[in-house]
């Protein structure tokens, strides 16, 4: 099982410094990949519950968020091997054209370490604010991510769809990685595997509410695979890891407890068949009180429980 760490790309914790400092260290102890995530705006009165928080709030640290694709580059000209991922990026916000071409700069640029985590987003005011229609979002995300290979793959290409249109034109550059950066489809549910299926490498989800519903989640998008005649799909999991020095007890959720107690979850996540664990511990991000030297010291105990 691969491991990766969030970047410090939200709050007051996020400066070119504190990247660096990051990324080289998680190089240093062996980190296999860092990930960065998008958000637009936090908006005042927001349309919808934000999903990921009990009460629906948005942390406050998504006052400030470093473009994801800028803070990726930003971090491959410091360091030499780490896989760069998002997870993720909203496909609507942009364009196919527009994104195919600053993943594959990123890829060129970083060598060849990029990986494109992807949604299709939730969040109505982010889509008011760019100007895309949230009714369709799905069907809107199938396509881009059609016209988006077909930029990658293609010389010259030439699309025409429901949404999307490319006149018939050369583009590069091309992507290092052949075919193309692996796609990650973040999400859960059958339309999510079944975009997976079709047009990704893998299944991005973020949290794990029990081990029971993972290990269901999974059972069913490795159905959804069978069908589709795909063997090689990853499980991407990005996990919001907590430690504490006393246990919280036996209600305790996953990934949340001592270094001992996420050690085992861990374990587990490998055997229920995850492929790359991302570590995205609130001390990187989003505890605005966290130091980076805090940082650096909860990546070491990570680094360590995960292997």
């Amino acid at each position: 099982m691969k491991v990766g760490i969030s970047l410090p790309q939200l709050g007051p914790t996020a400066s070119p410094e504190n990247l660096i400092k990051v990324a080289r260290h998680a190089e240093e102890l062996g980190y296999d990949s860092a990930w960065v995530l998008e958000r637009l705006l936090w908006p005042l009165n927001p349309q919808e519950p934000y999903p990921a928080s009990p009460d629906g709030s948005l942390p406050e640290t998504y006052q400030i968020v470093l473009d994801p694709i800028e803070t990726l580059t930003f971090v491959a000209a410091h360091t030499k091997k780490l896989q760069l991922g998002t997870s993720v990026l909203v496909l609507p916000y942009h364009t196919p054209i527009q994104l195919a071409r600053r993943i594959a700069t990123l890829d060129v640029l970083s060598g060849g370490r990029a990986l494109l985590g992807v949604g299709v987003g939730w969040s109505r005011d982010e889509f008011e604010a760019v100007g895309t229609p949230f009714e369709r979002r799905g069907a809107r995300c199938d396509e881009f991510l059609q016209a988006m290979i077909e930029v990658w793959t293609h010389e010259p290409v030439k699309f025409d769809g429901e949404f999307y249109h490319i006149p018939e034109s050369k583009i590069g550059p091309k992507p290092v990685q052949k075919p193309y950066p692996p796609i990650y489809v973040a999400g859960f549910g059958q339309f999510t595997f079944d975009r997976a299926a079709k047009f990704g490498n893998g299944w991005n989800p973020a949290g794990v509410p029990s081990f029971e519903w993972l290990e269901g989640m999974i059972s069913q998008f490795r159905q959804t695979n069978v069908s589709a005649g795909r063997t090689d799909m990853e499980v991407v999991l990005r996990a919001f890891t907590m430690v504490f020095k006393n246990s919280p007890g036996p209600q305790r959720s996953p990934m949340m407890g001592t270094l001992d107690e996420v050690r085992e979850d861990t374990r587990r996540l490998r055997d229920l068949g995850v492929t790359h664990l991302i570590q995205s511990p609130p001390a990187i991000g989003f505890d605005p009180s966290a130091s980076i030297e805090d940082m650096l010291r909860l990546m070491e105990q990570l680094i360590e429980i995960s292997r």
